[in-house]
């Protein structure tokens, strides 16, 4: 895939070290009107990939979470400088540097970088999904939600009874306040599965090709296919099985009458 990934590792490489050397407690945010914090690090690390993808890749698009390049090209670098600001913000370390290369509205290449535990975790289509160098797989063995797996729930309180329920089948129930931490893990074969509840492409074009090259199913909230290179309408992901009961529980709770999504 020419030197597309190649040129996203070491993106990746240059933004955790930028993360790392700014990671602290009582760090200084300013409040987005979708109520998220923003950094500097977030506005530095954005500003990074614009610069590079315009003087690589000239030709391509570019969203990203700060600021964007985009007018429907049909390759498009999707970002999120720091996906978990929240937990960067505040002195805990579940956030990631995520990057995909989107070909026609479907990731192609995805990257997530964990600079804490150094984990990176990357996808090419049809090539596989590794960590480092090793080939990762979803979790097999967690097929029943009985089974008590580690499901990851990233959203709000739409998901509050959904949780209540997953946790009396015997689910361990958890929030990372980072959709793509959560994903990784689901690839890692660590967590059976996970839900998210946004509309915002760049928490979500990495994971879909990471999920999928490791054997998952990753899908919009309503278990369908979707583009990444425009608004989103959440994630379900996991193995086959989980997928499939997580897909009955969410539909069940969001668009059964019980909630307006």
């Amino acid at each position: 895939m020419k030197n597309y990934k190649n040129f996203a590792i070491a993106l990746a490489f240059k933004a955790g070290e930028i993360m790392k050397q700014n990671f602290t407690t009582g760090m200084q945010k300013e409040w987005k009107g979708d109520h998220t914090p923003l950094t500097k690090t977030d506005l530095v690390i954005n500003d990074l990939v614009l610069t590079a993808v315009r003087q690589t890749y000239p030709d391509h698009g570019i969203l990203a979470e700060e600021e964007s390049c985009f007018h429907n090209e049909e390759y498009v670098w999707v970002c999120d400088p720091i996906d978990g600001t929240f937990p960067f913000s505040h002195g805990y370390p579940t956030f990631t540097f995520s990057l995909a290369l989107v070909k026609n509205g479907k990731p192609i290449l995805g990257i997530l970088f964990d600079p804490i535990l150094n984990r990176l975790v990357t996808a090419e289509l049809s090539q596989g999904a590794f960590l480092d160098n090793k080939p990762i797989r979803v979790s097999e063995t967690s097929s029943s939600l009985r089974a008590r797996p580690l499901i990851a729930i990233e959203g709000g309180n739409e998901f509050s009874r959904l949780r209540a329920e997953l946790v009396g089948y015997g689910c361990l129930v958890t929030t990372f306040a980072c959709i793509t931490y959560s994903a990784m893990l689901v690839a890692l074969g660590e967590f059976a599965g996970a839900i998210w509840l946004g509309k915002t492409p760049w928490d979500g074009a990495a994971i879909q090709v990471i999920i999928e090259e490791a054997g998952g199913i990753c899908t919009d909230i309503r278990g369908m296919p979707q583009r990444y290179d425009e608004s989103v309408t959440g994630l379900i992901i996991g193995n086959k099985s989980v997928h499939d009961q997580l897909k009955h529980l969410v539909s069940a709770y969001l668009f059964d009458n019980k909630f307006t999504y």
